[in-house]
């Protein structure tokens, strides 16, 4: 039976999530370090989780993003996130709950250089777009900047981890730390190779789509039928505007890049175009169905 998870239980520890990225990695140096500051790169719905989750466990944060535009809805999110925490948390206690958001809220700090923002940092962790040039001239960049010692992740749901490091010089201090949004709810983290969950979620949701494109079934439908006949919380296209379909398909059209007589990474023309008309789902208002 699916539970809806109550944000205070569900909480990641962002301690814990740092200790395996660092058991993980090969150089003495790395597996020794402290993580004491952190650097989260994409101000959006996930980078904002990650430094929330960093910040709630005592962590020294920096969220960067390209505007101060994106940093303040980014900041706005967090307050607002952590308000439901603590009324949650501090129920009776008004008092409690506010030293906590404060708390919380003091730890994290904003900038648009990310340059600056990595010079003094421990962990870099990158939660931008899923394009691996991208992700690959940012890392590249950052690799000058940051010191020895700074270890790098990317939040990548899909790439491979050493085509992303294949842009620095310091492989021995580059892993994965894939969260799962909403990040404060979700306990899971992968830092192994492979990406299970995508691995299986994404195929999924494209049949859906496939499904819907042949005529065998209304998405409303199809929904329905995963909801109650899986019992899932959500069906494959509330998902995949919930998700953002830009992001979905940036993972369908580098995993068909990579093999591209997979059928179950075959691209969707109807994901295409509704991506191409800016329809990305929850995010802009509209994807496969219209959200006030």
């Amino acid at each position: 039976m699916h539970r809806t998870p109550r944000p205070w239980r569900r909480r990641l520890d962002m301690a814990f999530a740092t200790h395996c990225l660092v058991r993980c990695l090969s150089s003495s140096a790395a597996r020794h370090a402290a993580i004491k500051h952190i650097t989260v790169i994409g101000g959006g719905l996930m980078g904002a989780g990650i430094a929330q989750v960093a910040a709630t466990t005592g962590h020294t944060v920096v969220l960067v993003d390209t505007s101060e535009d994106i940093l303040k809805k980014s900041t706005q999110g967090i307050e607002g996130s952590l308000k439901r925490v603590a009324k949650k948390k501090f129920a009776d206690k008004p008092e409690a709950a506010a030293e906590f958001l404060q708390k919380v809220l003091k730890n994290i700090s904003t900038n648009t250089d990310a340059s600056s923002a990595v010079r003094s940092t421990d962990l870099v962790v990158e939660a931008i777009v899923e394009n691996l040039k991208v992700k690959q001239s940012l890392f590249s960049s950052l690799d000058k900047a940051a010191p020895e010692h700074t270890i790098f992740a990317s939040n990548t749901s899909s790439l491979p981890i050493t085509d992303i490091a294949s842009a620095t010089t310091r492989l021995d201090r580059f892993g994965g730390l894939h969260f799962f949004n909403p990040v404060p709810m979700m306990k899971l983290v992968e830092d192994t190779p492979g990406f299970l969950v995508n691995r299986l979620l994404v195929p999924y949701m494209m049949e859906a789509i496939r499904l819907h494109e042949r005529g065998h079934g209304s998405k409303e439908d199809i929904d329905m039928a995963m909801k109650l006949g899986a019992g899932y919380p959500m069906g494959p296209f509330e998902l995949l505007d919930y998700v953002g379909l830009d992001t979905s398909k940036f993972i369908i059209d580098g995993w068909h890049a990579m093999e591209p007589e997979n059928p179950l990474f075959a691209p969707s023309p109807m994901l295409n175009k509704l991506v191409a008309e800016g329809k990305l789902g929850k995010k802009t208002g509209e994807g496969f169905y219209k959200h006030k």
